[in-house]
C-alpha cells in the first residue's frame, strides 16, 4: 500500500500544518507520520467541508454519530457527505441520514444514480426488526415525498399505514407529529413524540419536537425538561440550545438561559438567529449587573488585604 509521508500530504492537498494540526485537535483525523490513500480522501472531504464552513464540532458529531447509526468505521468515505445547516447529512443505500437526529430524510437528488461496483459496502441502517422492513422504508420515502408535494391527508394516510404495521417506527412518529402539529393538533403531535421518545429512547428529534409541543401548550416545565433531555443527549444541538434559552428566560430564570445562549453561539456563530442570541446575552448580562446592584443595600468596605473587584 502506498504511504504518504505528512509533507507530502500537506502539498498534495494544499493544506497549511496549522491546518492539519487543528483538524487533529478537534478529533477530525488520527495524527500520522505516514497516511493511507484512504487518509487522503477523508482530507479532501474534511477540506472541503472546511472551506464551505461546517463547524469542526458539527463535522465531528456528525461522524460519531453515523458510526453509530450505521455501523460504518469511516463515514466520510463510506457514504456521501451532504451539508443540512451547520449539521451533515449522509447519502447511504439509497437513503439520506441525518444521523444527530436519527432521522431519515427526502432525498431529491436520489434515484438514477447507480451504485458503483467497487463502492464500499457499509452495514445496512438499523431498520425497524420487523418483516417487510425494505417496504415500510419505501412507503416511509413515499410518505415525506407527499409532504414536500402539499399532499398532506396523503402522508398522514401513509405514515398511520406505516405504524399500523410497525407502532415502534419512530421516524414516521416524528414526522406524522409534526404534520399534527402544522395542523395546530398539539395534542395529538404529543402523542406521537411521547410515542417516538417511547421507541427510541436516544432519538433526540422526538425530545426537541416534544419540547416544542409542551412550548405551544405553555406547559414550560414540561418543555425545559424535554429540551434538557435533547441537549444531554446531543451537547452539541445548537437548535435545542436556543429553544431551551428562550424557554428558560420565559420563566424568569435567566442565568440558566445565558448559560444555553451562550451555548447555542459556540455552535452557530452566524446568521439572523446567532445575532439575536448575541443579543439576548447582552441584555442579560445587564439585568444581572442591575440585580446585584440593586440588592446591596448600603456601601461595605472591603476588608483589609482582601483582593478586590474591578470593573475593567
Amino acid at each position: 500500500m502506498t504511504s504518504y509521508r505528512r509533507q507530502d500530504v500537506l502539498r498534495i492537498l494544499q493544506l497549511s500544518s496549522r491546518q492539519l494540526q487543528a483538524w487533529e485537535r478537534a478529533g477530525l483525523i488520527p495524527q500520522h507520520e505516514l497516511y493511507s490513500f484512504q487518509d487522503l480522501g477523508q482530507l479532501r472531504v474534511l477540506r472541503s467541508l472546511r472551506e464551505d464552513d461546517v463547524p469542526a464540532a458539527s463535522i465531528r458529531d456528525s461522524i460519531l454519530a453515523m458510526k453509530a447509526v450505521a455501523g460504518m468505521s469511516n463515514p466520510l468515505l463510506e457514504a456521501r457527505v451532504v451539508r443540512t445547516g451547520t449539521r451533515l447529512a449522509f447519502r447511504h443505500r439509497g437513503a439520506m441520514v441525518d444521523p444527530i437526529r436519527r432521522q431519515l430524510l427526502f432525498d431529491f437528488e436520489r434515484g438514477n444514480q447507480p451504485e458503483s461496483a467497487s463502492a464500499p459496502r457499509p452495514s445496512p441502517l438499523r431498520v425497524p426488526g420487523v418483516p417487510g422492513a425494505r417496504d415500510l422504508q419505501e412507503r416511509f420515502h413515499a410518505a415525506v415525498q407527499a409532504e414536500e408535494a402539499g399532499e398532506k391527508h396523503r402522508a398522514i394516510a401513509l405514515y398511520e399505514e406505516i405504524l399500523g404495521i410497525d407502532p415502534d417506527y419512530a421516524a414516521a412518529c416524528i414526522n406524522l407529529g409534526t404534520v399534527f402539529f402544522h395542523m395546530r393538533q398539539f395534542g395529538r403531535a404529543e402523542e406521537l413524540y411521547r410515542r417516538a421518545t417511547v421507541a427510541d429512547p436516544d432519538y433526540v428529534l422526538a425530545y426537541f419536537d416534544l419540547g416544542n409541543v409542551l412550548d405551544e401548550l405553555e406547559r414550560l416545565d414540561e418543555s425545559i425538561a424535554a429540551y434538557i433531555t435533547a441537549v444531554t443527549l446531543s451537547p452539541r444541538y445548537a437548535d435545542a440550545h436556543y429553544n431551551l434559552a428562550l424557554a428558560y428566560e420565559r420563566t424568569g430564570q435567566n442565568r440558566h438561559a445565558l448559560r444555553h445562549w451562550r451555548a447555542y453561539i459556540k455552535l452557530d456563530n452566524r446568521g439572523p438567529w446567532a445575532d439575536h442570541a448575541h443579543g439576548q446575552i447582552r441584555k442579560l448580562l445587564i439585568r444581572e449587573k442591575l440585580s446585584i446592584v440593586s440588592r446591596a443595600d448600603c456601601y461595605i468596605p472591603p476588608r483589609k488585604g482582601a483582593a478586590e473587584l474591578a470593573l475593567v
